[in-house]
């Protein structure tokens, strides 16, 4: 095993003059649908060439992608069924020595030592008890514990863990050897469905998915929101807020356990149950994957695993995201690589999910993150020296290995920024993503709400605005999602009914002018939006029947009210509400789309 920064040195960088001979198969096939590309072939040959060559060393140094991507099935913490003996390795090059303690030996602190190898992976065997049985239970707490280099102990979990729960009176996580007794680990019935074009999503949060003043489950998922996505006719959920988030309210997008399911919302193997049930219907299921930053907590993180700020980030300013407050990877450490694209494998393979949104793309691709950053247009913005070339490659490796490990796989990026060739790909020097978020369109239709009167929208420049995307990458288009659902802004229900979606929204009242007007226009922008605005289409729950709400997740500011973190669905179902008469208008839609199929028209 190769430990260390894949050495760029090594991939010696091409001339200028050089770029030109650099063979990438298909990019004729890109130049000719985009000759604004042209001036920019040599940047792309380039890009193209680091990436083949960290393939090639992955090869010849890792005995190729599907070995190296297989590195969750031997780091962290495992067992031997047939010994009983418990397995542990992990990576921390700067640690002077580790231990594991934990409620199996009472929380001694050096019983366990570790050994070190030349590249910084620890290693422990810890035998079976005299009677045979494990030295650590199922349910056990556990946490390693790191010397650092100037001699303190510290707490650390396992990078690796698969569950980790919240200490009983505590804030900070810890965390539990998983290892479920045979029957009760879910055993998977349903074939997974195949890839689709034409993604009708339901983007999902399980937490919220109650109409109780509660953290919903992922059985009550499972048992009561999935025949809802079906009914409306959705062929794709999107699953936000999976991977462990000590923060509630960070709507999972603060991770600490990146191969960890929320045990808020109960059990992996509850969580595959739900995906199972999900595939019974022959629905798609789309992680929200989060490898765009990592939270900055440090007991319950990976943040200074070893003691050191470079275990797993860049040790500098560009280490840090400021408007996150959080750290960002080193995408190009190899143990970094191996850590991320096996937590790529590790979801596709356990938990039969079908593909990922990926978060944050726009900030990776970046050196500013794309903070204070106006977009223009221009291709010098994507070709120049303010792309971070760094994550355009992995984001190459993460597409390649979902690609060919799982063909039938889904990606997703959230992007902001039009990047050109991020949807096309690999072959033609793309980034290999089936589809981009259609991230201005919202922003359109609230700036359309907050200041123009309805006389003065302007037809042409709305359908300019929906139309106005790369034809050759696709979008997935929606007229709100999540950020739009959060306190501190207004979903379009919101602009629309205003303080009457409280008065007037049972059929026995008055249909008002407000009402007349809301209901029509929540209509319409879903249906031109959906029509018009890309190849695939996305709702956020509750969003399909005007939710009248705000999203506020329980926090010191709302003295930890759990009232507006939820989805009040009852209003849907409830026929003496008008609200019902939005919920159908979305099922029409989606059923309208399966007949014309206007999402794959050319």
């Amino acid at each position: 095993m190769f430990s260390g920064v894949i050495n760029l040195q090594r991939i010696i960088q091409p001339t200028t003059g050089e770029a030109a001979n650099i063979v990438v198969p298909h990019l004729d096939n890109l130049l000719k649908l985009d000759p604004y590309l042209v001036p920019y072939q040599d940047e792309i040959r380039r890009r193209y060439h680091v990436f083949q060559k960290i393939l090639k060393q992955l090869n010849t140094e890792e005995q190729g992608i599907d070995v190296f991507t297989s590195a969750y099935k031997h780091f962290g913490i495992h067992i031997n069924h047939e010994t009983n003996e418990i397995n542990i390795k992990e990576w921390a090059p700067g640690a002077k020595a580790m231990y594991i303690h934990g409620d199996f030996n009472n929380w001694k602190e050096r019983q366990y030592p570790f050994t070190r190898d030349q590249w910084g992976v620890w290693r422990i065997t810890i035998p079976a008890l005299s009677d045979g049985s494990s030295a650590i239970k199922h349910g056990q707490a556990i946490k390693l514990l790191i010397e650092t280099s100037d001699g303190k102990l510290v707490n650390r979990i396992c990078p690796w863990s698969r569950y980790v729960q919240r200490a009983e009176k505590s804030n900070i996580y810890h965390g539990v050897f998983y290892d479920p007794p045979n029957d009760e680990i879910y055993q998977f019935k349903y074939s997974q469905p195949k890839k689709r074009d034409r993604l009708k999503i339901y983007e999902a949060h399980v937490g919220i998915s109650s109409s109780n003043e509660e953290i919903a489950t992922y059985e009550n998922f499972r048992i009561n929101i999935i025949p809802r996505i079906v009914k409306q006719g959705y062929n794709t959920i999107q699953l936000m807020a999976v991977m462990e988030h000590p923060y509630y309210a960070s709507f999972g997008y603060q991770v600490t356990s990146f191969f960890a399911a929320s045990s808020r919302f109960g059990t992996p193997e509850d969580l595959k149950a739900l995906i199972d049930e999900a595939h019974k219907y022959d629905l798609t299921v789309l992680l929200d994957l989060v490898h765009s930053h990592s939270c900055k907590n440090i007991e319950d993180g990976i943040n200074m695993f070893d003691g050191t700020s470079s275990c797993f980030f860049h040790d500098s300013a560009r280490g840090y995201h400021t408007l996150w407050d959080s750290r960002c990877f080193n995408y190009m450490e190899r143990e970094v690589m191996r850590f991320l694209l096996s937590n790529i494998r590790y979801w596709l393979e356990e938990f039969k999910f079908d593909g990922f949104r990926f978060d944050g793309v726009s900030s990776m691709l970046y050196h500013s993150h794309g903070i204070a950053h106006s977009f223009s247009g221009t291709y010098d913005e994507y070709f120049g020296l303010a792309t971070d070339t760094d994550s355009f490659n992995y984001l190459q490796l993460a597409n390649y290995v979902s690609q060919t490990l799982f063909p039938e796989s889904i990606t997703i990026a959230e992007e902001v920024s039009g990047m050109p060739t991020l949807c096309r790909p690999l072959s033609e020097g793309g980034a290999g993503f089936d589809y981009r978020l259609a991230m201005a369109i919202p922003d359109v239709w609230i700036k359309l709400l907050k200041e123009k009167r309805d006389e003065d929208w302007h037809m042409g420049n709305i359908t300019w605005t929906l139309t106005n995307r790369r034809s050759s990458e696709k979008n997935i288009t929606y007229a709100e999602s999540h950020d739009q659902a959060l306190v501190g802004d207004k979903a379009i229900s919101h602009w629309l009914f205003d303080d009457q979606v409280y008065t007037h929204m049972s059929v026995f009242s008055e249909r008002t002018n407000v009402i007349e007007r809301g209901l029509a226009l929540h209509k319409m922008i879903r249906l031109l939006t959906y029509g018009l605005g890309g190849e695939g289409w996305l709702n956020f729950e509750g969003n399909e029947f005007g939710h009248p709400e705000w999203l506020d997740f329980p926090r010191a500011g709302n003295k930890d009210s759990y009232k507006y973190a939820r989805r009040l669905f009852y209003l849907s179902d409830d026929e003496t509400l008008r609200y019902k008469y939005l919920n159908a208008w979305d099922k029409a839609m989606n059923s309208l789309e399966e007949e014309y199929k206007w999402l794959s028209a050319k």
